[in-house]
């Protein structure tokens, strides 16, 4: 949003306004009387490890919620674009990488599963229905805002927390060191995500091409920490399913709109340590 109204852009709802996604009418409603050009559908149940303990939830809703946008888009403004937020999850357990768009979508958890069938859902739109959907998958984002659940999260948040106490030391609580992910800067998906709604329908990457693991984040965190960091492997972050590597290529979206990512991993880190100062002293 902060980037749509940087470049001009009218955004109908302001961040404060609430719609409940799952009401079909209240969806229709709120979009006949906006009449966007555009939609960026972003909302989801996007917690994996909550999705292993509420799938029947995650995948309800997450597909429910996509429909209803969908349906609400097709009836009322079948003109605008649309942009279906995916995620890099749905391609599983890579049988190459970099992991392109033309890879099979295997999900590997309730989570994954959801995103791949509004992914699906929002390409039949297109297919049949002739809307404008664009469908990102979205590797791993990181960036200031960024909550506590994901790995950028909690290395910056632990290390605010450690500061805050002062003793110069902090001790990092993590699972698996040597998992490596693709991480995007979260305003260069934002870029992406602008990119990819306007052009034609179809799947697009959004990642750096880069893969990066837990170890190398906490190294480059500990450039901008103002005490000395510690890690100590615990149980409770280790995933029975976890995937060594997982590099995508953003080559498409490259090709088609020119983006690329622009801001480097060392400073995502650092603004999201920052972020998480300022809230704590808040």
């Amino acid at each position: 949003m902060e980037l749509l109204r940087a470049r001009g852009h009218q955004v109908a709802a302001p961040p404060h306004a609430r719609l409940e996604l799952l009401d079909a009418d209240a969806v229709r409603g709120a979009v006949r009387a906006a009449r966007p050009a555009a939609v960026f559908h972003l909302a989801a149940l996007a917690s994996v490890p909550a999705s292993w303990e509420q799938p029947r939830r995650t995948l309800a809703e997450n597909l429910e919620t996509t429909l209803n946008v969908l349906e609400a888009v097709r009836l009322e403004v079948p003109e605008a674009a649309v942009l279906v937020a995916g995620s890099g999850e749905v391609y599983g357990r890579p049988e190459r990488l970099p992991v392109d768009e033309s890879a099979p979508l295997k999900p590997r958890n309730p989570y994954a599963v959801s995103k791949a069938a509004c992914d699906l859902l929002g390409g039949q739109y297109a297919d049949v229905h002739g809307l404008r959907v664009a469908r990102t998958r979205a590797f791993n984002q990181a960036g200031p805002g960024q909550s506590e659940e994901y790995v950028v999260g909690t290395l910056a948040r632990q290390v605010a927390e450690a500061e805050a106490r002062g003793g110069g030391e902090a001790l990092i609580r993590l699972g698996n060191l040597d998992s490596a992910r693709d991480f995007t800067d979260v305003r260069d998906a934002a870029r992406a995500q602008l990119a990819a709604a306007e052009l034609e329908p179809g799947a697009y990457n959004i990642c750096s091409g880069r893969s990066v693991t837990v170890r190398e984040l906490v190294e480059l965190l500990a450039r901008s920490a103002r005490v000395e960091l510690r890690i100590e492997l615990e149980e409770g972050r280790l995933r029975g399913d976890d995937v060594p590597e997982v590099r995508g290529s953003a080559e498409l979206l490259r090709e088609r709109s020119g983006w690329r990512p622009e801001i480097p991993l060392e400073r995502t880190l650092a603004d999201a340590l920052e972020w998480w100062r300022e809230r704590l002293r808040g």
